[in-house]
C-alpha cells in the first residue's frame, strides 16, 4: 500500500486552501459585476431592467384566454341528405347568418333569432351523398334525367313530398340508390357541393368577431350502431379544398374509424394542414363507441388503435339533442344528477334494444375510467379526451336554449304536435322515442385567446374546452399542488390558475412528497340565465388491484346549506312555475369559487378529475310549448330541467 508523508499532506492541504480562497474571491467579484461584450452587469443594473413585482394593471402582459367562446361544432343544413329529406331548406349561408345573430325565417316559415350571437360555428353536413337534396329540390337537370330521380321529383311536385323523402332515404340506406345520381367523391356534383360549403365558410368568417370553421360529419353506422365523427379543420379553404371529405360508402369510403384516422393522416401529409375528429352519441352505439373489444375485429383493442384514437379524437361531444352522454344512473348509482336526458332504449335506428352491459362502453365518464386501465395495459390512453357540447340540429338553426328550441329536424320546429309525435319507432321491437324526448342542447365553450380558426382549433387541441347544455355559464377549472384558499379570494382566479397550475385538459404528474392535488374552481352564471346551485368535481381512479372507481364531490355551493350525513349537499329547491313556464332567481347564486384538495389522494394511482356545474331548476322546452300552444302534456313528459356544464378533465399520472 502506498503511504503519504505528513509533510506532503500539509503541502497539499495548503494548496487546496489557497485555491478555495481564490475561488471564493472570484465568486464574490462575480456577484458584484459580470463582464460582457456590452459592458458590466450587476444586481443594481439588473434591477433597473427587470421589474421587481408585477405591473399595477393585473391584465398587462397577460398571455392566457380571458373569456370562453361559445359555439356549435355540429350543425346540418339542406346539404345533409337526411336533413333535406326531413324538410330542411336552409343552407350553410343561412346557418352562418343566423349564428351571427341575424333574424331569419325557419324551414317552416317562422321568424327565429338567437338571444345572443354565437362566437363560432362549424357546419358539418354529412359526407355521404352530400348536396344531393338541395340539387334535387331545385330540379337539377342531371338528376331529372334519371328515371328514378324524375319519379321522386314529380312526387314532390304533386304533394307527395313525405312519401318521396321516405323512399329516397330508404333506397339509400338499402344501398340501392341510383349510382349515376349518387353524390360521391370524384364526381363533379360532389366536388361542387364541397366547394360551396367552403365558400360559405370563407364568406362568413370574420376573424376577431365571428369564426366560421370548416368541417363535415363522417356518418358511420355499424349495424345500426352510431359511430359518427365530426371532422374539424384548422385550415381555410385553400387547404380544405385540396381533398374531398371521407365517406362511409365503399369502395371510396369505410365505416371503420381506423380508416377515417388514416384519411385524417393523409390529409395532413398532403396539405400541411391540421384536422381533428369529434365523436358523439355513444349513447346510441349499443356499446361500441368506447370499446375494449373492437366490433370490427372481435379482438381487444391494441396499441395502434389506442395511439391513433388518442392522436385524432381529442374531444368528445358529451351532450346534444339526442340525449346527454356524461353518465347514466346504472353506471353511477350514487350520483343524483346522472339521470339527465338519458336516451337508453336502443341504438341509433332502434334496430336493437339496449342491454345493461352495453352502457359501460357508451358514456364519457366510464370511457375516461376505462382509459386509465387501457393506459396501464397498453402504455397509451385512447380515451383521453376533452368535452364539448353541440346541437346536432338538422335545421340549419343552432338553437340550444329551451325557450328558443327549434327542434332536431324541420318537422320538430315549434308546433302543437311536435312533443307528441314519435321521433323514431320500431314497432316490431316495441321501441319508441317521442318528440318530447329530444333535448334542447347544447353548445361548445372554448378558452381561445382570439376568435380565429387557428386559436379556436389550438384550444380544442389542448382540450381547454367544456360542454354546456345550453346556458352560457363561464367555467374555470385549474389543477395543481400549490393552490391555497386565498387563491379563491380573487376577481381574477385565472392569474393564479395559470401561474400555479394547469387548466382543464391538462396533466399533473409526480405529486410532491406529502402533497395532494388542489383544484381552483370558479363559475359565473349566464348573465340572462338561471342562478347556480353547485360546483362538483368528478373523480375517477385506478387502484393498485386494477379496479376502477369514481366519486362525485360537492366543492362549492350557494346558500347556507350544510353537508348532510351521507356526504351530500341537500337540494337547492325549485322555483319553477310550470303552468306559466317561468322561474325566479330567488334561490342559488350568481357565482361559485373555491379551492378543493382531494381528501383521498394516493400518489401511486392514476386518476382524472373534471368539473360539473349545476344550475337551479328551470322550465324545459316542453313547458314553454305547453304555455305557448295551450297544451296539456302527458304525465310522462319532463317539464323542468337542471342545465349544466362539464369541463374537460385534468389527469394525474404517477411518475
Amino acid at each position: 500500500m502506498k503511504t503519504v508523508s505528513l509533510k506532503s499532506a500539509l503541502l497539499r492541504n495548503s494548496a487546496l486552501a489557497i485555491l478555495m480562497v481564490a475561488a471564493c474571491s472570484l465568486q464574490a467579484k462575480a456577484q458584484e459585476a459580470v463582464h460582457t461584450d456590452i459592458g458590466d452587469i450587476d444586481k443594481t443594473t439588473g434591477a433597473k431592467v427587470f421589474p421587481t413585482k408585477r405591473a399595477y394593471s393585473p391584465w398587462a402582459g397577460r398571455n392566457f384566454p380571458v373569456r370562453p367562446l361559445f359555439g356549435d361544432t355540429h350543425l346540418h343544413t339542406v346539404l345533409s341528405f337526411d336533413a333535406g329529406a326531413f324538410g330542411a331548406r336552409l343552407g350553410p349561408r343561412e346557418a352562418y347568418r343566423f349564428a351571427k345573430g341575424e333574424e331569419i325565417v325557419s324551414n317552416t316559415g317562422q321568424p327565429v333569432k338567437l338571444s345572443r350571437p354565437l362566437d363560432f360555428l362549424v357546419v358539418t353536413d354529412h359526407s355521404d351523398n352530400m348536396g344531393f337534396f338541395g340539387d334535387f329540390l331545385a330540379g337539377k337537370p342531371e338528376i331529372l334525367q334519371n328515371p328514378q330521380g324524375r319519379k321522386w321529383y314529380e312526387m314532390v311536385q304533386s304533394g307527395q313530398g313525405a312519401e318521396a323523402g321516405f323512399d329516397i332515404v330508404t333506397t339509400f340506406a338499402q344501398g340501392k340508390f341510383p349510382p349515376d345520381i349518387l353524390y360521391q367523391p370524384g364526381t363533379t356534383a360532389y366536388r361542387s357541393t364541397w366547394q360551396s360549403i367552403i365558400d360559405a365558410a370563407e364568406e362568413a368568417n370574420d376573424p376577431g368577431r365571428f369564426t366560421a370553421v370548416i368541417g363535415y360529419e363522417w356518418t358511420s353506422l355499424d349495424k345500426g350502431n352510431n359511430l359518427h365523427r365530426n371532422v374539424i379543420y384548422r385550415d381555410g379553404g385553400e387547404k380544405a379544398g385540396l381533398m374531398e371529405p371521407y365517406t362511409t360508402q365503399p369502395p371510396l369510403g369505410s365505416n371503420n374509424p381506423r380508416d377515417l384516422w388514416k384519411w385524417l393522416h393523409n390529409y395532413e401529409d398532403k396539405t400541411g394542414g391540421e384536422v381533428l375528429a369529434i365523436a358523439h352519441n355513444g349513447n346510441l352505439s349499443n356499446g361500441v363507441m368506447f370499446p375494449l373489444i373492437e366490433s370490427f375485429t372481435g379482438k381487444e383493442i391494441d396499441r395502434e388503435y389506442a395511439e391513433q384514437r388518442a392522436r385524432w379524437e381529442i374531444l368528445y361531444e358529451a351532450t346534444q339533442m339526442k340525449g346527454d352522454g356524461e353518465s347514466h344512473p346504472m353506471l353511477s348509482p350514487n350520483d343524483e344528477f346522472a339521470n339527465f336526458e338519458n336516451w337508453d332504449k336502443g341504438n341509433l335506428d332502434l334496430s336493437e334494444a339496449k342491454k345493461p352491459e352495453m352502457l359501460e362502453f357508451e358514456y364519457a365518464r366510464s370511457a375516461l375510467k376505462n382509459g386509465l386501465k387501457l393506459e396501464a395495459k397498453l402504455g397509451v390512453n385512447p380515451y383521453k379526451f376533452g368535452l364539448v357540447g353541440s346541437t346536432d340540429s338538422h335545421t340549419g338553426l343552432a338553437t340550444g336554449d329551451d325557450e328558443n328550441f327549434f327542434g332536431k329536424v324541420a318537422s320538430g320546429e315549434p308546433s302543437p304536435e311536435r312533443a307528441s309525435h314519435p321521433f323514431i319507432t320500431n314497432a316490431k321491437l316495441g321501441l319508441k322515442i317521442m318528440g318530447w324526448e329530444t333535448t334542447a342542447s347544447g353548445y361548445a365553450a372554448v378558452w381561445a385567446q382570439e376568435n380565429t380558426r387557428a386559436s379556436i382549433f389550438d384550444a380544442m387541441k389542448r382540450r381547454e374546452t367544456y360542454a354546456t347544455t345550453g346556458p352560457r355559464i363561464m367555467v374555470r377549472f385549474f389543477g395543481g399542488f400549490d393552490f391555497t384558499a386565498d387563491d379563491a379570494n380573487s376577481r381574477s382566479p385565472a392569474i393564479a390558475g395559470y401561474t400555479k397550475g394547469v387548466p382543464m385538459g391538462g396533466d399533473l404528474t409526480d405529486a410532491p412528497a406529502g402533497k395532494a392535488p388542489t383544484f381552483l374552481v370558479a363559475a359565473l352564471k349566464d348573465p340572462i340565465g338561471a342562478n347556480l346551485d353547485r360546483y362538483q368535481i368528478v373523480k375517477g381512479w385506478l387502484d393498485a388491484a386494477g379496479e376502477l372507481h369514481e366519486k362525485v364531490y360537492d366543492v362549492a355551493w350557494t346558500g347556507d346549506r350544510k353537508v348532510e350525513a351521507d356526504g351530500k349537499v341537500p337540494s337547492v329547491g325549485d322555483t319553477v312555475d310550470v303552468a306559466n313556464a317561468t322561474w325566479t332567481n330567488t334561490i342559488g347564486g350568481p357565482e361559485l369559487i373555491a379551492v378543493w384538495t382531494d381528501p383521498e389522494f394516493d400518489p401511486a394511482q392514476k386518476a382524472f378529475y373534471y368539473g360539473r356545474v349545476i344550475e337551479i331548476p328551470t322550465p324545459r322546452w316542453t313547458a314553454y310549448d305547453a304555455k305557448y300552444f295551450g297544451l296539456t302534456m302527458p304525465p310522462e313528459v319532463r317539464m323542468t330541467t337542471t342545465e349544466r356544464a362539464y369541463t374537460s378533465p385534468i389527469w394525474y399520472t404517477p411518475k
